[in-house]
């Protein structure tokens, strides 16, 4: 199994190991509009929400909305506890992690989503443990694609400086974000996409060294 290939496994964390309900989404854009004076359309969130246009300072740009001002609204409007509540798990980020386990290789988070938020969303659906580091990217640590984060949580794991060059410890990180597989390259990992929109959607296909709709499709061994 593809979980046999790398030392250690990294993941982003929305819309890869989880999502929110889009109810919540949509009420979260409403109120930030609010805030702002704008009337954020459904397309315009899922594309600021889930990074479809890359980068999301450049796309609020484009909207005529200042991301120094866009941010802090966001930040204030968002409900950690409303927030965990409709956060779900993707059911095929939960075999995966389960086969990662069973083959004794640690897994830890690198995620844009802040402290205040991740950890609410964790402890609710019960899966604190599954993880070995939790890094939340910040102005401090850096955010995705730079490598700044991802080594943390590399250092975190002991793995420090003991990236495969050689012959020696290998990784991977998995996100559904270009910033993703671009911190993964720039960290020198492997990288792997998992496409929950579609590229028609996104208006782009992202590279990996595996390209997937779903973690169920990386390859098995057969035994």
């Amino acid at each position: 199994m593809v979980a046999d290939d790398y030392d250690f496994w990294l993941f982003d964390l929305d819309g890869t190991l989880v999502d929110a309900e889009w109810s919540y989404t949509r009420d979260v854009f409403d109120r930030v509009g609010e805030r702002l004076g704008y009337r954020f359309t459904d397309s315009e969130a899922e594309l600021l929400w889930h990074g479809l246009g890359g980068a999301r300072d450049p796309a609020l740009r484009e909207l005529g909305i200042d991301p120094a001002e866009f941010w802090p609204a966001f930040h204030a409007e968002e409900d950690p506890l409303k927030r965990a509540e409709a956060t779900y798990l993707h059911d095929d980020a939960v075999r995966l992690v389960e086969e990662i386990h069973d083959a004794g290789r640690p897994v830890g988070i690198v995620t844009h989503c802040q402290q205040f938020l991740t950890d609410p969303v964790l402890d609710h659906l019960d899966v604190r443990d599954w993880f070995d580091t939790v890094v939340c990217c910040t102005e401090e640590t850096g955010w995705k694609p730079d490598s700044r984060p991802v080594e943390r949580a590399i250092s975190k794991l002991g793995l420090g400086g003991k990236l495969m060059t050689d012959g020696g410890t290998s990784g991977v990180l998995a996100g559904d974000g270009e910033s993703d597989i671009g911190a993964a390259w720039n960290a020198g990992l492997d990288g792997i996409h998992v496409e929950r929109h579609g590229p028609e959607h996104r208006g782009r296909c992202v590279l990996g060294e595996y390209r997937v709709e779903s973690f169920d499709e990386l390859p098995r061994r057969v035994a």
